[in-house]
């Protein structure tokens, strides 16, 4: 059996320390490791490095997302905690929610978020998820901004702050739909993008809101029974025109995240032509892993993922298995800092 193709090849060790629960206060003092597929070499940089990195006229693909604050801390009926965490909107003020306790919030129950904001449970989903209508006094996305938490991943073991509502979203983030950060992207300063612009780096933007699903491991042994989450994507005409262009000059398509990435690859033909989505874009459910190959994207930048993960499974599709594993040991080994607030990777 080819290496990479089992789940069980993407388990690694990693100490509890490495995983990075606050992010540095300058965004591109981040430590950048590059991997090199064409000669299996590894080199130890800093993010803002990358600025030597890209060649003049490359395309650099961007997620322009903006993390919604999805977390609904409440109290039930009986006075007892609970928590919705919401994942995408439905039909007006519905939405698909993950609850907690899930055992106690059947269709029916109702969670008080804060005086004149409530949210009522309508109905259970086959994926276990629920349908939840939310109540509130004021425009629901003025409640939200007012009454939610930054949705932090579980493995940020501390409660969200101030901090976080400008520090887990990128410079660049627009459009508001994701309940978690493209993390690739929050390496980037304004100064460092306006660097880049200088050194006539183009620019080029998609939308991929994530949800929930990213953080999903993969409990089967064969990767091809996971069930990937559907996510909706977008990709403008402006971006399908930048990538021709880039293509017909001899640049490259750098994508920053796997987000941008899965983006690109989802709107692309079999022959590589990349298509634009339609107003209401389109939704993905790709799980790109060992062996894909790539029709869009030729140089990647991400963060490091948990282990037996598809975004894992996805770099490794890009470097190949040994190499990505090989580099995943080295950061260990180096104490890189790992998951959304850690360092960097460029494969290249």
């Amino acid at each position: 059996m080819m290496k990479g193709a089992k789940t069980s090849d993407y388990d690694f060790q990693l100490p509890a320390e490495q995983i990075a629960q606050e992010p540095l206060a300058d965004r591109a003092a981040s430590r950048l490791m590059v991997v090199h597929r064409d000669t299996g070499t590894i080199e130890h940089k800093q993010f803002r490095n990358v600025v030597d990195l890209i060649p003049s006229g490359d395309l650099m693909v961007l997620n322009t997302t903006r993390v919604l604050k999805a977390r609904l801390l409440g109290t039930r009926a009986s006075g007892r905690p609970a928590e919705i965490l919401l994942l995408k909107p439905l039909d007006g003020d519905t939405w698909e929610a993950m609850v907690s306790p899930g055992g106690k919030l059947h269709p029916g129950r109702r969670v008080s978020i804060a005086p004149g904001f409530t949210v009522e449970i309508l109905a259970l989903t086959e994926r276990r998820t629920r349908v939840v209508r939310l109540e509130s006094d004021l425009p629901i996305a003025e409640a939200l901004e007012r009454h939610g938490h930054v949705p932090l991943p579980p493995y940020i073991q501390r409660a969200d702050t101030a901090a976080d509502v400008g520090r887990y979203q990128t410079v660049y983030a627009n459009e508001t739909g994701s309940v978690a950060a493209p993390t690739a992207g929050l390496h980037f300063s304004s100064e460092l993008l306006d660097a880049l612009a200088r050194r006539d780096v183009r620019r080029a933007d998609v939308v991929l809101h994530v949800g929930a699903g990213t953080f999903k491991p993969v409990e089967t042994e064969d990767p091809a029974a996971h069930v990937m989450h559907e996510e909706r994507y977008f990709v403008p005409q402006a971006t399908v025109d930048a990538v021709a262009d880039t293509r017909r000059r001899g640049g490259r398509v750098w994508a920053v995240g796997t987000t941008s990435v899965r983006t690109l690859e989802s709107a692309a033909a079999p022959d590589g032509a990349l298509h634009a989505t339609p107003a209401a874009g389109n939704e993905t459910r790709l799980f790109i892993r060992p062996p894909y190959q790539f029709r869009v994207v030729d140089r990647m930048i991400t963060n490091f993922h948990l282990p037996r993960s598809t975004l894992l499974m996805l770099v490794a599709a890009f470097a190949g298995y040994d190499l990505t594993m090989h580099a995943y040991r080295e950061a260990v080994a180096q104490g890189y800092r790992f998951f959304s607030y850690g360092d960097a990777m460029a494969v290249v």
